[in-house]
């Protein structure tokens, strides 16, 4: 028998926009060994609960930008961003450069854009991070003037 650990790729599911690829690894991971370049991402970490070797490199489809790719530990699961080096260029159309199915990758359905539908005119990536909360105080105002209640002393 070997002494030698045996890795497992984890889960990653993958979405895009014009400019940008999703990533997302499914694993609750530390101190994870996230490694951009051109035409590959690595990840390799000891992860939660079993404190299993997790490692994987992706071979993308077509170049990014390592510099301006980031990544963000949410505690249960780390999102990556990938910046595409060609924006002006159709849609990928699968993430991995080999023509493989591979178990552990899915499409993200949830952040995932049509290519008519992904426009740039606002910033993908503050709205990645940020927390969307709906403006409810025109909502309110539009049913209490079509409620037909009577009116009710203001609480103060």
């Amino acid at each position: 028998m070997s002494s030698e650990i045996t890795a497992t790729p984890p889960s990653v599911s993958w979405a895009q926009s014009k400019a940008r690829v999703y990533l997302t690894f499914n694993v609750e991971c530390d101190k994870p060994d996230i490694i951009f370049e051109k035409r590959l991402v690595s990840f390799k970490g000891i992860c939660a609960p079993d404190q299993k070797l997790n490692q994987v490199e992706i071979p993308l489809f077509a170049e990014i930008d390592p510099e301006k790719s980031t990544q963000v530990n949410k505690g249960r699961f780390i999102e990556v961003v990938l910046a595409k080096l060609k924006t002006d260029q159709p849609f990928w159309p699968s993430l991995t450069s080999d023509k493989k199915k591979h178990h552990w990758l899915k499409v993200d359905f949830n952040r995932w854009q049509d290519e008519e539908e992904s426009g740039d005119d606002f910033d993908e990536m503050n709205d990645m991070f940020s927390n969307k909360i709906g403006d409810y105080d025109d909502e309110f105002e539009k049913n209490e003037s079509s409620s037909g209640e009577e009116d009710l002393a203001d609480i103060e």
